[in-house]
């Protein structure tokens, strides 16, 4: 099977939140990885609208942070966990949202990650983030998959930390420009999907959503990754 991986920072609903509805529905997402969840004010209930406008649910994920991540009825959800990251005096509280789910014959373990826009947390929390999604990874004998709002492009220390376990997804078969923000006139990738090198990527972009749709939804544009799981005919 294909199993779709996306990341979408969603800005915490506050744009047109029937435009986003409209691209969550456009992703087919089987996990989506998301960057600023509702968190304060009925934040459980925004979320679970959220997910049900992409036709899924919440898998992992605590309030501080604003991470999580949402499964699809094509997975079977094993594990969902959220952890919060060191924190940094007079910097936002940052965390890592993990599920692992049942894909095929394969187990992945899919991280969302939020880093931050000062380069040192930002650094220290992609090790971080990393490590305890592959400490996840290896409890239940699965490959790793992170994804995220970066915060910095892909020549930046912490994308490399990033790439020298995983492997990022775009580069390896893009789909578009890549571009991620902001949303109405994107000029930077800083949003991605990182795999083990166990999954094969078929594709990686954008959503095929509406333009307009794509512009109001929030300030950042998805990433949606087709990851070849093996074990169904497909090459390790």
């Amino acid at each position: 099977m294909q199993l779709r991986v996306a990341c979408y920072n969603v800005r915490s609903m506050r744009d047109d939140v029937a435009a986003l509805g409209r691209v969550m529905a456009a992703l087919r997402a089987d996990v989506l990885c998301v960057q600023e969840a509702p968190r304060f004010l009925c934040w459980r209930r925004k979320r679970r609208r959220l997910a049900a406008s992409g036709g899924l649910r919440v898998a992992a994920g605590r309030r501080l942070g604003g991470v999580a991540v949402l499964t699809g009825p094509r997975v079977r959800l094993l594990h969902g966990e959220g952890r919060l990251l060191k924190f940094f005096l007079g910097l936002e509280q940052r965390a890592v949202a993990i599920a692992v789910v049942e894909a095929g014959d394969v187990r992945v373990a899919v991280g969302s990650v939020h880093l931050d826009l000062d380069a040192s947390a930002r650094l220290h929390h992609a090790g971080e983030a990393v490590t305890l999604l592959r400490k996840a990874a290896d409890r239940f004998g699965a490959l790793p998959v992170l994804a995220g709002d970066i915060n910095e492009q892909s020549d930046g220390p912490s994308w490399r930390l990033i790439c020298e376990g995983l492997n990022d997804c775009y580069p390896l078969a893009p789909r578009g420009d890549g571009l991620t923000f902001p949303a109405r006139a994107p000029r930077l990738r800083i949003d991605a999907v990182f795999a083990a090198g166990g999954l094969q990527v078929v594709s990686c972009g954008t959503a095929e959503a509406a333009p307009a749709d794509l512009a109001a939804a929030t300030d950042h544009l998805p990433v949606i990754a087709e990851i070849a799981v093996p074990g169904e005919g497909t090459a390790p």
